[in-house]
């Protein structure tokens, strides 16, 4: 890992470019993890940092807990606290089949009598998750990225097919249930049928308008609305398809004007939802920050 300096609170002159404002707000502002996070992924940092830091959040029933998915506050276990480990692990290469086992034998005690994952910040009762609805967007992308790296388990037979019917049965979709969706149908067994599935979701997509096609114009992201790049983080997704070129620029253009004074990009919320504890913010901000990075990386935009 290249040595890195201490980032001074007031320097004589702030960072220029978008990776070293963006670095300097990571220091400032973030957790352990998430600067572990940045060294990996711009600092060539190693793995094993990345891991540890996260192991903190980690509970005895296997699954995870403390705030790891910040805007879900407190100690307990958690399937979204779950999938975001998952996303880490797979960021810096470590969700191999002995932690993906691990996982699912968590995942198993928590899932619903259809084999998913009961809505994000649901908590079960005393009888378990068993009486609760399955979720599209809890599910899918804990799916997903199982399959991503080839981690089998019986628990994923039933949350495969579950995800399978449910994206299938989309009509009228949120921006989140899409999302989900596309990261269970990039990595999803069955290519034809993933595919086919991807091309009728595109449609929705630019049928129901949910997405920001010219940033620049009188339609702009408001409500759950969102841009293409938010639904295709990187070129080779299935959902990149959707999108012209030209409206693929405009999506990255936006990405880019969206790094704010301080460095960081803003933390999103849903219509409806509660104003997030002022920690639970920054946090959500600085995450935000490295996904917006990842994605300009993968484009080619970060230079």
């Amino acid at each position: 890992m290249a040595d890195i300096a201490a980032v001074p609170l007031t320097p004589a002159s702030p960072p220029r470019g978008t990776l070293a404002r963006a670095e300097r707000f990571v220091w400032l502002t973030a957790r352990v993890l998430e600067q572990r996070l940045f060294a990996h992924h711009f600092r060539e940092g190693a793995a094993g940092p990345v891991e540890t830091a996260l192991e903190a959040y980690r509970n005895d029933d296997g699954g995870y807990g403390h705030a790891l998915e910040p805007a879900l506050r407190g100690p307990a276990s958690l399937p979204a606290h779950t999938a975001r480990a998952l996303h880490v692990l797979d960021a810096v290469g470590r969700c191999d089949a002995r932690r993906g086992e691990d996982v699912c034998r968590y995942l198993t005690s928590v899932s619903t009598a259809e084999g998913a994952l009961p809505a994000v910040g649901t908590r079960a009762n005393a009888g378990g998750a068993a009486g609760l609805p399955g979720s599209l967007p809890a599910t899918a992308p804990v799916v997903g990225l199982l399959h991503r790296n080839e981690v089998w388990h019986p628990w994923l037979f039933r949350a495969t097919e579950f995800c399978r019917r449910a994206v299938e049965a989309l009509e009228a979709a949120r921006p989140g249930d899409v999302r989900a969706a596309v990261l269970f149908l990039d990595h999803a067994p069955d290519r034809a049928r993933a595919e086919a599935a991807a091309e009728r979701l595109g449609r929705l997509v630019r049928r129901a308008r949910l997405v920001v096609l010219d940033p620049g114009g009188p339609d702009h992201a408001t409500g759950e609305r969102r841009f293409p790049h938010d639904y295709a983080p990187t070129p080779d997704s299935l959902a990149r398809a959707w999108f012209t070129d030209t409206e693929t620029d405009r999506s990255l253009d936006a990405l880019a004007a969206g790094q704010q004074d301080d460095g960081g990009w803003p933390a999103l919320r849903l219509p409806g939802t509660p104003e997030p504890a002022p920690g639970a913010l920054l946090e959500t901000r600085s995450i935000n920050t490295i996904e917006a990075l990842r994605t300009l990386t993968a484009y080619g935009r970060l230079v």
